[in-house]
């Protein structure tokens, strides 16, 4: 196994953290005034496999306390999760429900009794059902409404908050939600998903312009970000590389980091949009400084253009991250493949290509001129097997192993990393893959919710402290 990298290659204030979402451990989805999410919904209706749910999940609603205590136990300095939107303002509108916030408030406040710093994702994907129904994020009136909850949660709680996430993965919210159909609310409507992404963009810009004003000075935004290679030096594959990169990653860092969508991404979806949904106003909100940026990475992308597939396998396309996907999420560029690159796959069949992290962090810090960045989400999933109470998930360790070591590099390559979060906690609710995937260092027993720490769980551990 190789041997655990150094926290000596990082910078003394790096902050060592893990992560969860909302509708992935907290179950308790009729409880205490909750209204019904998108996820709810999807789940409801097939979306999901084998009919699973989040309707128990984790129990992290009733079991936070214990779930504090193994944050404690591993030594973590912060802690990132979300707020459920419909938990804290089941109609999407008005007052804060006070047993919803509540548990938040008690979230908060346990973390700083264990002296964890708290970092909230204001969504991670749960939107209210009610909001859908007059639209969703396709709808410009969701951007506003999301300001007004993000408001309304930092009057609650952003006298102890450490750093405020607006959107989680606004390339999830809207591709795989509006185009793809693979993700809740499994819409296949490719001019919705282009909206989509610009409303999940400007709900951001409406948020950081909200929090601002009321003294916030730790914001940011998440993007699942990845190095997107052409499988040759043909003309055709490098433009189906860059088509691709376009998507993924520039359409969202370039609104956000300068002010303008990348004009051969525009002209790319010319077939889909007119961008008319964008108006006077708009850019300059996205654009605004930002404290962070937030970057999940998971995998890489070996892209190819369909006129030059020789056949080989799709073993990676798409983070759809879903059973039987319906449709690929590639809006405007449906004439690519992705390639294989025969490196080792996660049980999610992502390729494990470390040093794309590195490449990411590198390329956002010298092309874009990056604020301070954290990777707010990294790990895999793999088959754990408990055995005598035990799980030695020795290809999770190095896989961490392998993304930190790129960390250090890109450290050293000028990129300003100022933070790691290791997804996740807990084994959880994996989406459209329901209960089949598990990503956690801790171990969850879904039939009796007990929790056992991984062998990867006490490596994380004695990394962070140093041994």
């Amino acid at each position: 196994m190789t041997d655990p990298a150094h926290p000596g290659a990082f910078p003394a204030d790096f902050v060592w953290g893990v992560a969860t979402a909302a509708y992935q451990i907290e179950g308790a989805a009729q409880t205490d005034g909750r209204s019904p999410s998108i996820w709810d919904t999807f789940s409801r209706n097939g979306g999901v496999v084998e009919g699973h749910s989040g309707d128990v999940a984790c129990d992290h609603y009733h079991r936070f306390p214990e779930d504090l205590d193994l944050l404690q136990w591993l030594g973590v300095d912060a802690y990132r999760f979300s707020i459920a939107w419909p938990r804290v303002q089941p109609a999407g509108r008005g007052a804060l429900n006070p047993r919803g916030i509540d548990f938040y408030d008690r979230v908060v406040d346990g973390l700083l009794e264990r002296g964890i710093q708290p970092w909230v994702s204001l969504y991670h994907w749960d939107l209210p059902q009610i909001l859908e129904d007059a639209g969703g994020w396709p709808a410009r009136e969701t951007a506003f409404r999301f300001a007004e909850y993000a408001s309304l949660v930092y009057d609650a709680l952003g006298d102890r908050v450490t750093g405020w996430i607006t959107i989680n993965e606004p390339w999830c919210v809207s591709f795989l939600g509006y185009a793809a159909g693979v993700h809740a609310p499994g819409r296949q409507e490719d001019v919705a998903a282009v909206r989509a992404a610009h409303h999940a963009l400007l709900a951001h810009g409406l948020a950081v312009e909200a929090l601002r004003a009321k003294g916030a000075a730790s914001l940011g935004i998440t993007t699942n970000l990845y190095h997107v290679m052409a499988a040759s030096d043909s003309e055709a594959d490098i433009d189906a590389a860059r088509r691709v990169d376009g998507l993924q990653n520039r359409l969202f860092l370039d609104p956000v980091l300068r002010g303008a969508y990348p004009a051969d991404v525009i002209e790319d979806l010319s077939a889909v949009s007119d961008f008319g949904h964008v108006h006077d106003g708009d850019l300059e909100l996205i654009g605004a400084p930002i404290d962070f940026l937030g970057i999940n990475y998971y995998s890489r992308y070996t892209v190819a253009a369909a006129s030059s597939d020789n056949g080989q396998t799709d073993a990676a396309s798409a983070k759809a991250g879903a059973h039987g996907a319906r449709r690929a999420p590639w809006v405007g560029s449906a004439d690519v493949v992705f390639r294989s690159s025969g490196l080792p796959l996660t049980a999610m069949g992502w390729e494990v290509d470390s040093d794309g992290l590195r490449q990411v962090l590198v390329r956002v810090a010298r092309e874009y001129d990056a604020p301070p960045i954290y990777v707010t989400e990294n790990g895999a999933a793999y088959p754990d097997v408990l055995r005598d109470g035990h799980i030695d998930d020795r290809d999770r360790i190095a896989y961490v192993n392998g993304h930190l070591a790129a960390c250090a590099a890109a450290i050293a390559e000028g990129a300003d990393l100022r933070g790691y979060f290791l997804w996740s906690l807990l084994d959880n609710f994996e989406w459209s893959w329901g209960y089949t995937r598990r990503f956690g260092i801790v171990h969850v027993d879904y039939a009796t919710q007990v929790r056992t720490p991984k062998a990867s769980a006490r490596w994380y551990r004695q990394l962070m402290a140093g041994d």
